[in-house]
């Protein structure tokens, strides 16, 4: 079979299994075993040994589980719920305060642990129930929990952002520091969008009028809450920024900041720990099946000649380099309703990134729009899995119809953040260029 043959089967094949529900790790390990007995020999299986091997074998991959456990501890240590209660004192009296203060919050949680399940599934719990009794609109509520809750996929520490360096073999520090500022522009976009919806639609959010004014010493005692996540946040985001510590030495500093967070607030106890180890454990597991056979799936496409294939047709085609990017970010939109972050990379990278370096495009800025067009796809209707985590904690009378219909707007916002970066890359690359080496 020719190799354009064997590149259209192996994609029919995966689209068809993955439809299924199988799980995404056995369907790139049984294909993998399948196609090499098929298509090339059985001798070539130990592809698929020297694959797992070389997993096992990657000191880059030591920081998943490092910050995995961090974030659970953090979210076992109080810290979100305090976090909350400081920004409804500052934001409860701004129109449309509590949902800008959510997205402070998602920003500082994002920076704190960088997963997306915990963010939108602690504010879906905090914040949905205190803006629905405050008379927000379920549209605006969910909508903000939802898109504000996927900013850990773009603000280190992000596990996508590990995963994409060490997939794409480029510096994992300066990716995790490439996501800071295109971060807080999407946070920002969602603010003023929050804003100007509240004047322009004030029947969207509550009166403020009726709510009681905290005192200035109330605000600045609240404060106290920001002091360990700030220390923590600049422990691993500034060791890496100068240079002091690798991403791994890091996520292992921030492991540290978390122990002591937890233990301030009385929380570093045996069970906490336990229940931290056992949730890493199961993530890391996870994350590790599917990149060992997401590896194996790669390294038989491009054996086979897939990837020959797919470089010589683009190379063919005589249109602009930036058709082709959106063209590749409308497949990672799609591939974000149906798989996990960790699954899109390890299958899409080693396949876009010959042609990303043929275009001409930095990798590192291709690697944000990466993050940002992952993040369309997790809040993408119907199947965009941070819908998923919020619909868990919807009350009774918010349907997903009304989440659907609240999310488009920050899909739009998200869309504008991906143009701004696509138009300035300076927006993703300065920051990584002052970087010390």
């Amino acid at each position: 079979m020719s190799s354009t043959g064997i590149l259209i089967l192996m994609f029919a094949g995966l689209t068809a299994f993955l439809l299924t529900g199988l799980p995404v790790a056995f369907v790139l390990g049984g294909l993998s075993v399948l196609f090499t007995v098929l298509f090339w020999d059985q001798s070539a299986l130990i592809i698929l040994v020297l694959q797992i091997f070389d997993t096992m074998r990657s000191e880059a991959l030591l920081a998943i589980p490092l910050y995995i456990f961090m974030a659970v501890i953090l979210q076992k240590s109080g810290i979100i719920e305090d976090l909350y209660r400081a920004m409804e004192l500052w934001f409860g009296r701004i129109r449309g305060g509590l949902a800008i203060g959510t997205v402070v919050i998602c920003v500082v949680m994002a920076a704190m642990t960088g997963v997306v399940g915990a963010a939108v599934t602690a504010m879906g719990i905090l914040a949905l129930p205190e803006m629905m009794r405050r008379g927000y609109d379920a549209r605006l509520a969910t909508g903000t929990i939802c898109a504000s809750g996927t900013l850990g996929i773009l603000i280190p520490p992000s596990i996508l952002t590990i995963v994409y360096s060490v997939t794409a073999q480029v510096s994992i520090g300066k990716m995790l520091i490439a996501g800071i500022v295109p971060g807080i522009l999407l946070a920002s976009l969602y603010i003023a969008y929050i804003v100007i919806v509240s004047r322009l639609r004030p029947q969207l959010v509550p009166d403020v009028a009726d709510i009681p004014r905290a005192s200035m010493i109330e605000k600045l005692r609240a404060l106290r809450t920001l002091v360990l996540p700030t220390l923590i946040i600049v422990m691993v985001l500034g060791s890496i920024f100068f240079g002091i510590a690798t991403p791994t030495e890091a996520a292992a500093v921030g492991v540290f900041g978390a122990a002591i967070a937890a233990a301030t607030r009385r929380h570093l106890t045996w069970t906490t720990l336990s229940e931290s180890s056992l949730v890493t454990l199961k993530a890391t597991a996870m994350i590790l099946w599917i990149t060992i056979g997401a590896k194996a799936y790669v390294a038989i496409f491009t054996g086979l000649g897939g990837a020959d294939a797919l470089l010589g047709t683009i190379q063919s085609l005589e249109v602009s380099p930036y058709l082709v990017l959106a063209v590749m970010m409308l497949i990672l939109v799609f591939l974000g309703t149906v798989l996990d972050e960790i699954g899109i990379i390890l299958l899409t990278v080693p396949v876009f990134l010959p042609v990303v370096r043929f275009l001409g495009f930095d990798e590192i800025w291709f690697g944000v729009l990466y993050a940002l067009t992952i993040q369309m796809g997790y809040i993408s209707p119907p199947f965009g899995y941070t819908l998923f985590y919020i619909k868990s904690t919807l009350p009774k009378d918010v349907g997903m119809g009304l989440v659907y219909r609240g999310i488009l707007p920050f899909f739009v916002l998200q869309v504008v953040g991906l143009l701004i970066c696509v138009a300035f890359p300076q927006i993703a690359t300065f920051l990584p260029a002052l970087m010390s080496n």
